[in-house]
């Protein structure tokens, strides 16, 4: 069913976004998706010249602009711009490992966003005033599906925050910095990131099952053979003196 609105009345929270969200852990991880989108091998330097083209038309345009609003210049912390929030959320998009499911309901929300700002202003988001951008997400938070959408770009914020820099936000440890965190060694590099590196091999339960019943069974044996070993040579001495 093709939903319309953040407002639909037929959207209903599918299991993926529900277990996302519940556990919301900040380093993202999409190990074993089944339904992925990525562009590959890409350089750094394409991956930059890409992004700022992006930036300057939807969907990157209002999903940079709401970022902003979420995380705006403060003189007490960082703001979405200074962690390069939207980098991130386009890495991710475009080079992560990340769900289709993930990806369609990002841009389907920005869509849903413009719509409902141009039905109440005759404007996009992005055009809008700080305070009819606060309107109108806060009326879209009273929705299901406009509550999740917010929630998911929160966490993609403190993602970019917290994640090393070679994800695209974070640079030269910013967020790391205003926490007052020491982050671990080494650090992965481009070329380096998890989705980048060699797939690990893995070991069939069956096999490992089979392994482990193998190894019990021959130390049961040896048990009993041992057993039966201490058992004869303490009933050797009697059956000698019978015979004498």
């Amino acid at each position: 069913m093709s939903l319309t609105s953040f407002f639909d009345k037929n959207y209903q929270t599918p299991a993926w976004l529900t277990e996302k969200l519940s556990r919301r852990h900040l380093l993202k991880s999409a190990a074993g998706a089944t339904a992925v989108i990525s562009m590959g091998n890409l350089s750094f330097a394409a991956s930059e010249q890409s992004f700022k083209a992006a930036l300057t038309s939807d969907p990157w345009l209002t999903l940079n602009s709401v970022l902003m609003h979420l995380m705006p210049e403060s003189a007490s912390g960082p703001s979405a711009n200074d962690i390069r929030a939207t980098h991130y959320l386009y890495n991710l998009v475009y080079q992560q490992p990340t769900p289709k499911d993930e990806i369609d309901f990002i841009f389907k929300g920005v869509g849903w966003l413009n719509g409902y700002s141009q039905g109440k202003t005759q404007q996009n988001f992005a055009q809008l005033q700080i305070s009819e951008k606060e309107t109108m997400l806060r009326a879209i938070s009273g929705s299901t599906a406009g509550e999740n959408w917010i929630s998911m770009l929160i966490g993609n914020l403190f993602e970019a925050m917290l994640a090393p820099p070679s994800y695209g936000g974070n640079p030269n440890g910013i967020g790391w910095k205003w926490l007052q965190h020491q982050a671990g060694f080494p650090l992965p590099k481009q070329d380096q990131r998890y989705y980048e590196l060699p797939k690990r091999s893995t070991v069939k339960l069956s096999s490992v099952q089979s392994s482990t019943t193998q190894k019990i069974t021959l130390s049961q044996s040896s048990t009993t053979a041992k057993v039966i070993q201490k058992k004869s040579n303490l009933s050797t001495p009697e059956q000698g003196n019978r015979k004498a």
